[in-house]
């Protein structure tokens, strides 16, 4: 990758010094997010073993992970606030104690209602995860080196999803139920000595100002300012739109229907399974390169993005075979993975329309688009696939409503904030010249 590396220590006065300490620190804070995305990724690959074993439909199926997305959703905003109000350390170390519970309690629950309370509890330590590493990041490295630290910390998560679908599911069939996600838990208990040790808040001299105490009133100014912001609710829209054909594939759906609708066996799927995740990775990279170089791509590359998964689903679904070919299931599984990397492009939208104090309050507000469109498509597909006999063409269907929603929402607002990011880009300027030398 181009670039100057994560280790220089050139900064701006006043700014953290970055070095071999903050890659330390940081990585730490980077193995606990991805640990987290390796257990919220691991009922992809059990999905039809969870079924087997606590006797559920399709729709019951599906509210494993609906509960999960519903809680990190939830979460995103208290989250931003607890990190300001606590620190770092104190909520990731929070996090990894919820979700490793959360694993282990999914790997011995005895009846459905355990296994539902142990994932929502998951998806609770989940949520505090992202969030912390990248404002750990701003804590330790200079600020010019966000966005790459963003994106570093957006591979690590995916990596976290490879693991999953390669040594989870192999483990699973290999060990059993009880012993791959009871075992998968002591990389949680690893992650929390690591956290506990050896992670700190901030450089020493780099404190941050204390967070004043701020009421009710104050969150839900904070919260309306950001959604008034057109830059806001388009981000929103992008992430609600790029994101949730692949979160819905790699998380629960698509090892079900490259299985059981397309024949597949279970190695071949997981191989499948594995390419989204890998094509996410590349992908991300090249969107990121581009959108540095030229931010006017953000929305064409987030349009087309969508186009391209709606015209593969599409030809996937009406395949006139019983099956649809390799080549095309390969294609599919490509072009996922881009579903990711576009939904980053939500918050390129988000943030140049809110100043650096609603920063958080808007990402998480961005934050919570995609997930809800995940949410929505796995209800629809689990309650589809009931009421049909498991009919997986019209259950995937519901992939196109929610694309139709969201592209109308992106064109009906791409035109106000345009200019509204322009308007402050002449204020800014104007803002510049007058300042006295």
């Amino acid at each position: 990758m181009s670039g100057p590396s994560l280790s220089s220590s050139s900064a701006l006065p006043g700014d953290p010094p970055g070095g071999r300490r903050a890659l330390t620190v940081w990585g730490i804070g980077v193995s606990v997010y991805f640990v987290a995305v390796i257990f919220r990724t691991s009922l992809g690959v059990a999905g039809l073993d969870a079924a087997d074993r606590f006797h559920v439909s399709a729709s019951a199926l599906s509210t494993f992970s609906i509960l999960q997305l519903l809680v990190y959703a939830g979460m995103q905003i208290p989250v931003g606030l607890l990190v300001d109000r606590l620190g770092t350390k104190k909520v990731l170390t929070l996090g990894v104690v919820l979700f490793t519970a959360g694993q282990i309690g999914f790997a011995l629950a005895p009846s459905y209602g355990m296994a539902l309370a142990s994932r929502a509890l998951l998806g609770c330590g989940d949520a505090m995860t992202f969030i912390s590493v990248l404002r750990l990041g701003t804590r330790w490295f200079p600020a010019r080196r966000g966005p790459l630290i963003a994106q570093f910390a957006g591979l690590a998560g995916m990596a976290g999803n490879l693991v999953s679908t390669l040594v989870l599911a192999r483990l699973l069939h290999g060990v059993g139920w009880t012993a791959a996600f009871a075992g998968s838990s002591v990389a949680g208990l690893v992650v929390l000595v690591l956290t506990l040790l050896f992670l700190k808040d901030h450089p020493d001299g780099h404190e941050p100002e204390p967070f004043p105490h701020q009421g009710a009133a104050y969150v839900r100014r904070q919260i309306a300012a950001s959604w008034r912001e057109p830059g806001t609710r388009l981000g929103l829209w992008v992430h609600f739109t790029t994101q949730f054909p692949a979160m819905v594939f790699l998380l629960l759906w698509g090892l079900p229907f490259l299985v059981e609708a397309q024949g597949l066996s279970r190695a071949t799927a997981g191989d499948l399974l594995t390419l989204v995740v890998l094509s996410n990775m590349v992908v991300g990279l090249v969107y990121g390169q581009i959108v540095a170089r030229h931010h006017a791509a953000r929305l064409p590359l987030a349009l087309g993005t969508v186009l391209a998964t709606a015209a593969v689903w599409a030809t996937t679904l009406i395949h006139p075979g019983e099956h649809a070919p390799m080549w095309l299931l390969i294609v599919l599984c490509a072009v996922l993975g881009a579903c990711g990397p576009a939904s980053m492009l939500g918050f390129d939208f988000a943030r140049p329309a809110n100043p650096p104090e609603r920063q958080g309050t808007a990402s998480g507000i961005t934050n919570m688009g995609g997930f809800v469109a995940s949410m929505t498509t796995l209800l629809a597909v689990g309650v589809l696939l009931d009421l049909t006999n498991d009919n997986y063409r019209i259950a995937f269907s519901a992939v196109f409503v929610l694309q139709a929603l969201g592209l109308t929402q992106i064109f009906r607002l791409r035109g106000r904030a345009a200019r509204r990011e322009r308007e402050r880009l002449v204020a800014s300027r104007v803002e510049t010249v007058h300042v006295p030398a």
